[in-house]
């Protein structure tokens, strides 16, 4: 990963607060590296008064652009020049490529996730999905998902304050995709077991199950696992969540959100670039980190 720094060296960044935990750094300058692109990425704590002034300064500096983490992933949609579809339609950017001063707001989440099935065999276009939470990611996950052509999303979520809103935006989503989705309580038991029934993946797009509370599973009845019921975890820490465990025990493929992480960063790499990040070498990388 030697590579020395140059008066044409590009830079590329995190803006995120916090920003100094991620392994993003580690995974696109191993990538600059192994491409011989003359480019460094750097972690920038940015508070969110200053998202702005961080944002213009990718136009100021020539920036290849930047990653945008929490809290800022909503708060930059204003702030660049386009959106790609998913972004629209998700109302969120995790990735800003500079095009010669014109800033165009990615959200490469759902598209990483999407890439992580195709990494285990599985494949849902056309099929029908069970997605469990409605949260920043679960909403990339769906709205990608029903842009790839997945016929049927079904979402569980706690029926709190936000439920009301959440159930807006998904039939935003189903009207411009044509994706059927669903939104039901997640306390609904006979609902959820319909639904797995019906079911090719399950999809846990909440923080239950990570650490410190890997003892915790999203999925209370585990015989409504089985071999044909693929299991796909956003959490990465721990590697294996109960669910995970759990669906392992049942037969079923899985993975956890480390796949995700690793080809949104690769999809984001490429819209900089126009190279493919080596993934299996970043893959060893960030499974040590």
């Amino acid at each position: 990963m030697e590579q020395m720094i140059s008066g044409h060296t590009r830079l590329a960044a995190l803006f995120a607060k916090p920003a100094r935990h991620s392994i993003s750094p580690a995974m696109h300058n191993l990538s600059f590296s192994e491409n011989d692109v003359d480019a460094v990425y750097l972690a920038f704590d940015v508070e969110p008064e200053n998202l702005a002034t961080s944002i213009e300064s990718i136009r100021t500096l020539d920036m290849l652009g930047v990653n945008l983490s929490m809290p800022h992933k909503m708060a930059a949609v204003p702030l660049v020049d386009e959106l790609s579809p998913a972004a629209a339609l998700i109302g969120a950017i995790n990735t800003i490529v500079n095009d010669n001063g014109h800033l165009i707001g990615h959200n490469t989440d759902g598209i990483g996730f999407m890439r992580a099935l195709s990494a285990i065999d599985v494949s849902v276009i056309g099929e029908t999905i069970t997605v469990i939470g409605a949260g920043g990611a679960a909403t990339a996950i769906i709205s990608q998902a029903a842009l790839d052509g997945v016929k049927n999303i079904q979402v569980f979520n706690r029926k709190d304050a936000f439920y009301p809103v959440i159930d807006v935006k998904l039939q935003e989503i189903a009207q411009q995709t044509g994706c059927n989705i669903t939104l039901q309580d997640l306390a609904d038991d006979p609902a959820l077991a319909d639904a797995l029934n019906k079911s090719q993946l399950l999809v846990n797009a909440t923080g239950v199950g990570m650490k410190p509370n890997e003892s915790e599973s999203p999925l209370k009845d585990t015989s409504l696992l089985r071999p044909t019921l693929a299991v796909y975890d956003v959490i990465y820490n721990p590697r294996e969540t109960q669910l995970l465990k759990d669906a392992k025990a049942a037969g079923a493929k899985t993975a956890n959100g480390l796949s995700m992480l690793l080809y949104q960063g690769a999809a984001a790499f490429e819209l900089w670039t126009g190279k493919e990040m080596p993934v299996e070498k970043v893959r060893a990388l960030i499974e040590i980190l």
